[in-house]
């Protein structure tokens, strides 16, 4: 993969003000949607002039998937999340995402992680040095564990197994807020015990 070839655009969408992505390979105009949260028409404009291969769901909370069904009703494009997570879904997955998973879409590719803790079927996808985490880490800390289904200890088991391992220059483009790095967060002492 050509690291020039594939594009990440971020939209905020919604009263939560989550992150919604678009990836796409510059040569074939192929992509993939990351978390469509709220706003479809706003998703479904950016999105003008890509074919979607992929809608992709980071973790099941209502927060990131209330625009699901209009977009892809637009898109025809089939969703895939983690099968932990699959019962919070409006209506059954095309396809579960696996750890260890490589996505292809046009000349780039994107591996899933499964990060559980915020919840069990917590996924982040890496393109390239860009890793989308959904709600498992953000800018001075993990995500949320004070819900039901999170687990504080099981989070912090996959930031540092499966995150920290991951090159410093690694940018963290989470579910809500300002994009982070690799070594930023490694050095933030909200990650021990």
């Amino acid at each position: 993969m050509e690291k020039e070839l594939c594009d990440l655009t971020s939209l905020e969408v919604g009263s939560f003000e989550n992150n919604c992505y678009l990836l796409h390979c510059s040569t074939t105009r192929e992509a993939i949607i990351v978390d469509p949260a709220a706003e479809a028409e706003k998703i479904i404009k950016a999105s003008k002039g890509l074919t979607i291969k992929y809608i992709l769901i980071t973790h099941g909370h209502f927060d990131h998937i209330g625009a699901l069904q209009a977009v892809q009703k637009a898109t025809r494009a089939p969703v895939g999340i983690h099968t932990s997570d699959a019962s919070a879904l409006p209506a059954p997955p095309d396809f579960y995402l696996k750890d260890g998973d490589l996505l292809q879409f046009g000349n780039c590719s994107l591996r899933i992680i499964h990060t559980p803790g915020h919840t069990p079927g917590g996924t982040c996808m890496l393109m390239g040095n860009n890793l989308i985490s959904g709600d498992t880490i953000f800018p001075g800390g993990p995500g949320n564990t004070a819900i039901p289904g999170a687990n504080r200890k099981t989070i912090l088991k996959s930031i540092k197994e499966k995150l920290f391992t991951l090159p410093g220059d690694t940018v963290i483009y989470p579910g809500h807020g300002l994009p982070s790095t690799i070594e930023r967060e490694r050095t933030s002492s909200y990650y021990e015990g």
